[in-house]
């Protein structure tokens, strides 16, 4: 074919690209919004099905994304910071599609629609969509299976994470209903709260409830951190193959062990009464956003720094 042809074909695909991401972010916005008209009024049903049916159409819009940028480099959309961020916020949604398919639990899409479209923002506003080649080093066969699992367990881990910001909420709209406030504080958060998030017999809030709403962060911690495991165990195995050592304490990598790390104190937490509340609770928190560190901070950092690192996004 004629090279200003494929320049022209190829111009046109990322075109349509970035369009179809584009729209992923406005209906992730969407996302945002019909979440909140549910928490404000969880009986109609129009809310309900809308702010599910918003996310499912901003995931949609995703894997035509994913899958026009597969075909026009010819391998796995997530070399570059760009690819990565739209690759992530994919899996996020598709993950709590899932769980919310499931489970019948709204209230984190409403972090998981905010997570996911703060990606595509920053891919789309901070970063070039510009397809570069394949490293040498990631023309591996680990290149797939390392990085697809390790963005599996960051889903997995989107969706914890938006689970206990809602288990906190509940706690809070559960402690409001039962005035377990000191009267001043009461009435502040009647003020600010209760016009956005009603309380009462709308959410079904008994304590049972709640707990047991509670407990499924550990079941998806339990579910993402063999994943996460794995992530590291291949990227060790990758980085014998492309350098000849398993391990050199790169940022990066020493960030993923600290992540590891902290979901696993979170795992023994769990196993242990009196640390099941609130350590819990923060711990899992800390957890999150060392992933985030691992997955944005490091590499950014390291550029700002001058730090030398092999896991800098191309």
């Amino acid at each position: 074919m004629d090279p200003e042809a494929l320049l022209a074909r190829d111009a046109a695909r990322l075109a349509t690209e970035v369009a179809f991401l584009r729209a992923a972010l406005f209906v992730y916005g969407i996302a945002v919004v019909v979440y909140i008209l549910h928490f404000i009024a969880p009986r109609v049903r129009a809310f309900r099905a809308g702010s599910t049916g918003a996310l499912f159409v901003a995931a949609a819009l995703q894997t035509v994304v994913i899958a026009l940028r597969w075909v026009s480099k010819g391998a796995p959309p997530f070399q570059s910071l760009y690819e990565s961020l739209s690759f992530f916020a994919w899996t996020a949604a598709v993950a709590y599609l899932v769980i919310e398919w499931r489970r019948s639990v709204r209230i984190p899409g409403f972090f998981v629609s905010l997570i996911a479209g703060g990606a595509c923002l920053y891919a789309l506003l901070g970063q070039s969509p510009e397809i570069k080649p394949l490293f040498p080093a990631l023309q591996s066969a680990w290149f797939f299976w390392h990085v697809a699992i390790a963005f599996g367990s960051y889903a997995v881990f989107v969706v914890a994470f938006s689970v206990e910001l809602s288990y906190l909420i509940q706690v809070l709209l559960w402690k409001l209903e039962r005035r377990e406030f000191p009267a001043p504080v009461w009435w502040l958060l009647r003020i600010v709260v209760v016009p956005f998030f009603r309380v009462g017999a709308d959410y079904g809030l008994t304590e049972d409830n709640i707990s047991r709403f509670h407990r499924s962060v550990h079941q998806l911690v339990l579910f993402g951190f063999p994943m996460l495991t794995f992530g590291i165990m291949s990227g060790a195995a990758w980085a014998n193959e492309a350098w000849g050592v398993y391990w050199q304490w790169d940022p990066k990598e020493t960030w993923s062990l600290i992540t590891w790390f902290a979901f696993a104190l979170y795992l023994h937490t769990r196993v242990r009464p009196t640390w099941r509340g609130a350590p819990s609770t923060l711990i899992v928190i800390l957890a999150f956003l060392c992933m985030v560190t691992t997955f944005i901070g490091v590499s950014w950092l390291a550029k700002l720094f001058g730090v030398p690192s092999l896991h800098l996004y191309g």
